[in-house]
């Protein structure tokens, strides 16, 4: 395998190209294309089943694909040290979640994020470490939270936790799985304005937010892709795939769509 190539800021951060993806004899995914540039911000939507999390799991090369080809950070999948890889890349979402010790405070989970590793116990962190994390939590309104065990934060408390131990290792490529599940509207509201916050600065990561509703949107999203029965319905600049006629097709019900302040809702068309 070879190592993962230094990255330029110019080049595309992903490049999906004709990949599909077959488990146990089924196609779940493709064919899929799609290109992330850097300081765009990708929204993924589709039912339960299209293929969103499979299509997430190859951009943070956790998978590779059946047919085509996926390029992360400059590095083709099968021909680049996945793991080297995946550390490049951070990763918002339960999959992450589930993995850490809920025993360990917020300061120490986001210390975690610098190497990519689970447990805060297999690294070694000085001051500056901790200092550095703990204004990670404070750029996130959560530095009041920093020794309070994980387990003990409310779930959209959580979220902003390790949205801020994802940013610790200062990714090109920030993945997001579902963030606002299972929280409560002051929670969405606090984590979409932290990532709008995220995405006005000059060195942002490109990310994609994997989303079951418009309302968890920020506004600093610039491109969706609509999947359905693992097909690409729509890909491309938000404003002309988050419409009415594309969410349609997607997800097989007539629907209209308010934009507000940047802020995308949506609801079946009969209830207007």
């Amino acid at each position: 395998m070879h190592a993962v190539p230094a990255a330029s800021a110019r080049q595309p951060v992903a490049v999906v190209t004709g990949v599909t993806v077959v488990a146990d004899g089924r196609l779940i995914l493709g064919p899929v294309s799609m290109t992330l540039g850097p300081g765009e911000h990708w929204a993924l939507l589709g039912p339960n089943g299209a293929g969103k999390t499979t299509l997430l799991s190859l951009l943070g090369a956790q998978r590779h694909p059946t047919a085509g080809e996926v390029v992360v950070l400059g590095g083709r999948l099968g021909r680049v040290d996945m793991r080297e890889l995946r550390r490049q890349i951070g990763v918002v979402g339960h999959n992450v979640a589930d993995r850490l010790p809920v025993g360990a405070s917020a300061l120490e989970l986001v210390l975690t994020g610098r190497d990519g590793i689970l447990a805060p116990w297999w690294g070694s962190f000085d001051a500056a470490d901790r200092a550095a994390a703990l204004a990670l939590l404070e750029r996130f309104h959560c530095g009041h939270l920093a020794d309070q065990r994980f387990v003990q934060l409310s779930q959209g408390e959580r979220q902003r936790v390790l949205l801020a131990r994802s940013m610790y290792g200062r990714h090109r490529l920030l993945l997001l799985d579902e963030p606002a599940v299972g929280v409560d509207l002051p929670g969405r509201e606090a984590l979409v304005a932290a990532l709008d916050s995220l995405a006005s600065e000059p060195d942002a990561p490109a990310t994609v937010q994997v989303v079951h509703t418009l309302e968890e949107l920020p506004s600093s999203t610039s491109h969706a892709l609509l999947l359905r029965d693992g097909r690409a319905v729509a890909a491309g600049r938000a404003a002309e795939v988050l419409a009415d006629e594309p969410l349609g097709a997607c997800f097989g019900l007539a629907v209209r769509v308010h934009r507000d302040g940047g802020r995308y809702s949506a609801r079946a068309a009969s209830s207007w």
